[in-house]
């Protein structure tokens, strides 16, 4: 992604998508581009248990979401923390939601067993349909 100014995303020989990295990388046209562009990868939870009924599957990146000890959001527990320096990672067990995986930029003083609320940036989420298609939002 680092090299280019134009990607293209194939799978399987067929063109998922075209576009510059932050194209896709904000703007995947589907759940195979969602999950092939960034790192770590992309979180994806049932619509259902996000609490969007219309929607089957969303998807949120690691560092669009927010963590705290207490609060709103989804409940979680970590299961593993990676403390990077630059970075935590934290891997939180969300029940229905599945694991998570989210990227704190620096310290973050949160270990295994830790209860947590995680806050997704609203207008950071990708909803996606059945068929694995995004679906747009006006």
């Amino acid at each position: 992604m680092t090299m280019a100014d134009k990607i293209v995303v194939l799978n399987a020989g067929r063109i998922e998508q075209y576009g510059s990295p932050l194209e896709l990388y904000e703007h995947p046209a589907n759940l195979f581009v969602a999950g092939f562009i960034g790192s770590p990868k992309m979180n994806f939870l049932p619509g259902e248990a996000a609490g969007e009924a219309d929607v089957a599957i969303i998807g949120i990146r690691p560092e669009h979401l927010k963590i705290g000890k207490d609060g709103e959001g989804w409940p979680g527990t970590v299961s593993v923390a990676e403390h990077l320096g630059s970075d935590t990672f934290l891997y939180v067990e969300g029940g229905k939601l599945g694991t998570l995986t989210v990227r704190y930029v620096g310290e973050l003083n949160l270990q295994a067993g830790d209860r947590v609320w995680l806050s997704p940036d609203p207008a950071r989420l990708h909803r996606f349909n059945k068929e694995g298609s995004v679906i747009r939002t006006s």
